[in-house]
């Protein structure tokens, strides 16, 4: 393991390996966005909700 072109070879198998961990990083970053903007949307509806019940 001491060259990094044999490590990136993966043994034959880095056509399948690295598209596989390309594939799943996309899919995590995509759910950490889609948690973040529905946590945003969120925290945003909460305080709306709560400046409507202070007015009444």
């Amino acid at each position: 393991m001491s060259d990094p072109g044999a490590f990136l070879a993966m043994g034959g198998y880095a056509g399948f390996v690295w598209p596989a961990y390309g594939i799943a990083f996309a899919a995590l970053g995509g759910l950490a966005a889609y948690s973040w903007r529905r946590y945003r949307a969120s925290v945003l509806e909460l305080e709306r909700l709560q400046q409507q019940r202070g007015r009444r």
